[in-house]
């Protein structure tokens, strides 16, 4: 497990030289941003003074995902023992729909004082945020010391998590959104059906085309996703493991002339097959209500492969499956023989907005998350946390799951750069990712698909905020 923690860290040290992607240009490395190193706020153990008696209560507005269902009530304990650390109270939102709870009280001017809430949904709250630049500088957070410890927030960070555009989304060296949750994303698949068919898990794509025409002859479909949404992960891991941290830095940052490469065709192309050799029924089923039942379909082993993070296992923990049924996680392929998976480290992200009525309070909830009590509460709800020393603790799946890394993936960490608001021009899952739909389906080509990313990124680079 040390070495797998060993090359997690180094790849997402390596990746953090993706911080500047969404900023001014040239923005130094990661490692020698304020936020990133030892001797500032990410690494350093210099605290910055708290208020004595934050002000309360505070709204905390919180996604309720595969975590709490494994764990019911894991954010409720979790607010109720910081409460009880500080003596500040909490008035908890948790939702599934938590953009469609929150969204109309924002637009009236009240909004909660935190948010956990990712990237990459398909409302795009968050990458709203991001743009219209509401949300509130928490760099100070990293040197705070956590209430009911001793150590600093950036003590107990894993090196690598803070610092990429996925917190630091200016490229100013200042921190909107610290990193929570973290899980390597990969393919799963019902390991019992595999070794009942003496099937090997493919390490290369050529292997994967191989293995979808061996299930097809038995109808089962090579592919499935539960949303586009989950190609984010997907094509994250896809653009390194075929160009490496050079293509991806310049692909996520929408560098002139990179969808004419030959890195940025291979990745069209595989996404392109990958779409014929999917489940037909995924597209009608790619949304917020019924994406359940294409995660089912690996059950039912009517398809080998899904996109999709560690939190898998608990959301279908009810579901009923085939007997013999045994979770498997791989790497995406690697894109030529001899060559390295990849799987993406997906974060779940905690920010305040600016508007917030209680930020001091706020900030000090935000430190909290990322104390002992609060990992260990998360972990009862499989939710990891990216400290020092959280990997030691992982039992059952989870030990597999963190271990990809250890079996020689590459770790990913970084997105698309953000943008501003444009008429016209959607998000990156609108232009990216909502579109494989169609090309399962056959209402959408590949020619179309990449003309407009590629008419998309003009314009998205131009207005990188």
């Amino acid at each position: 497990m040390k070495k797998m923690l060993s090359l997690l860290l180094a790849s997402a040290m390596s990746l953090s030289l993706l911080a500047g992607c969404g900023g001014a240009p040239q923005t130094p490395p990661a490692q020698s941003n304020p936020p990133a190193n030892g001797s500032n706020t990410s690494q350093g153990n210099t605290s910055t003074p708290e208020p004595a008696t934050p002000a309360g209560p505070i709204k905390v507005a919180a996604l309720s995902s595969g975590y709490e269902t494994t764990y019911p009530g894991m954010w409720q304990e979790v607010c109720d023992a910081f409460t009880a650390e500080t003596g500040v109270e909490v008035q908890l939102t948790l939702e599934k729909n938590l953009e469609d709870v929150i969204g109309p009280s924002m637009q009236g001017g009240d909004y909660p004082d935190v948010v956990l809430l990712a990237t990459g949904r398909e409302k795009g709250l968050t990458e709203q945020f991001i743009k219209d630049k509401l949300m509130t500088d928490i760099t100070d957070v990293l040197s705070m010391t956590i209430p009911g410890e001793n150590a600093t927030v950036s003590s107990k960070l894993i090196p690598g998590f803070v610092g990429t555009n996925a917190t630091n989304p200016y490229g100013d060296g200042k921190t909107y959104l610290a990193p929570m949750f973290y899980s390597p994303c990969g393919l799963f698949y019902n390991a019992g059906l595999f070794a009942e068919k003496g099937w090997t898990v493919p390490t290369t794509w050529d292997e994967m085309w191989e293995l979808g025409d061996k299930a097809a002859a038995e109808d089962i479909a090579l592919f499935t996703y539960p949303t586009t949404g989950y190609f984010d992960a997907f094509f994250y891991a896809l653009m390194y493991s075929v160009g490496g941290a050079d293509f991806f830095n310049q692909a996520t940052s929408y560098a002139e002339g990179v969808w004419d490469t030959a890195e940025g065709q291979q990745c069209f192309d595989i996404v392109a097959k990958l779409a014929e050799y999917t489940a037909k029924v995924t597209p009608a089923q790619a949304n917020e209500s019924d994406f359940s039942q294409n995660q089912q379909l690996i059950l039912d082993n009517k398809a080998l492969f899904m996109p999709n993070g560690t939190w898998i296992v608990g959301e279908m923990a009810d579901a009923p499956r085939e007997d013999g049924f045994q979770w498997g996680m791989t790497a995406l392929p690697a894109a030529q023989a001899g060559g390295a998976g990849a799987s993406y480290a997906f974060l779940e992200q905690i920010w305040i907005p600016s508007g917030a009525a209680n930020v001091d309070a706020a900030k000090q909830f935000v430190a909290y998350m990322y104390s002992d009590a609060a990992a260990d509460i998360f972990l009862k709800g499989g939710a990891v946390q990216p400290i020092n020393g959280i990997v030691e603790k992982l039992d059952g799946d989870n030990v597999m799951f963190y271990s990809i890394y250890d079996a020689g993936a590459s770790a990913v960490v970084g997105i698309f750069s953000a943008y501003e608001s444009v008429a016209g021009l959607g998000t990156v899952r609108e232009v990216f990712f909502d579109p494989v739909n169609g090309l399962v389906s056959g209402n959408v080509t590949k020619d179309q698909w990449i003309a407009d990313i590629k008419a998309a990124s003009d314009e998205m680079r131009e207005n990188l905020v």
